[in-house]
């Protein structure tokens, strides 16, 4: 708590000296007209990138219980989207994310990139990274560099894994806010998850632990195919126990 009221207290001083913001290329024009706050980037400024801020149980608890839902429930869903170890950095100011290139594809076409120009000069994009958040990076960084937009929506983002093109369903100001506060702390992705299913309609089914209709608004059509309400359910019994 110390270290998110000493962010807050920083960002305030900084925000006020911050004016403007250097413009990236033509082919990273953004659709969306938002731009990073001072504050947020002042935030951005003093973000403890040698510093990993994780969930406490007081913050499961205080988050479940605002929302009227079971710690074990969220629990579950983490335990589904990052796994056992809860964990929602693979580093330092590296939140766990999983670049999809078939999302980065359809997010450039949108923005009128010709993704087929950068197969030589941009070749890790288009490599696999399973298995390795190193890897994921690069290719995050080297598909930011073409149209940063469409790479991070492109991207699965945090313990929970949700996607970056939902940045508004999770509250956030803009792209950039939803990558700073991704790369800040535990607390924040949770706090971007709770907006998620706010404004997805996914809450009820998590209270009533409806977890076929969760997954299937979480984790798309094929969710039974990849058993995501049977594995969550299960993870939900193992938590209800401890």
């Amino acid at each position: 708590m110390l270290q998110r009221a000493a962010l807050l207290a920083a960002t305030a001083t900084l925000s006020s000296v911050i004016f403007t913001i250097s413009g990236d290329g033509p082919d990273n024009a953004s659709e969306n007209p938002e731009t990073t706050s001072p504050a947020a980037l002042a935030e951005q400024l003093i973000a403890l990138p040698d510093t990993i801020i994780p969930l406490t149980e007081d913050d499961f608890r205080e988050v479940a219980e605002r929302i009227g839902v079971e710690v074990a429930a969220i629990k579950a869903i983490v335990d589904i989207e990052a796994g056992p170890s809860h964990e929602g950095f693979s580093a330092p100011g590296k939140p766990l994310i999983n670049f999809d290139l078939t999302m980065f594809r359809r997010f450039a076409t949108r923005r009128g990139v010709n993704l087929s120009k950068y197969s030589q000069s941009h070749s890790v994009v288009f490599n696999s990274h399973r298995g390795s958040q190193i890897k994921a990076n690069a290719r995050l960084d080297a598909a930011r560099s073409i149209n940063s937009d469409a790479a991070v929506e492109g991207t699965f983002w945090g313990m929970f894994q949700i996607g970056g093109f939902n940045w508004k369903k999770c509250g956030a100001e803009s792209l950039d806010d939803f990558v700073m506060k991704m790369s800040r702390s535990e607390r924040d992705q949770l706090d971007m998850f709770v907006e998620f299913i706010t404004n997805s309609g996914l809450l009820k089914y998590l209270k009533t632990k409806d977890w076929a209709s969760f997954a299937r608004g979480y984790n798309g059509p094929a969710y039974a195919r990849r058993n995501y309400h049977t594995r969550m359910a299960s993870a939900y019994a193992r938590h209800s126990k401890e």
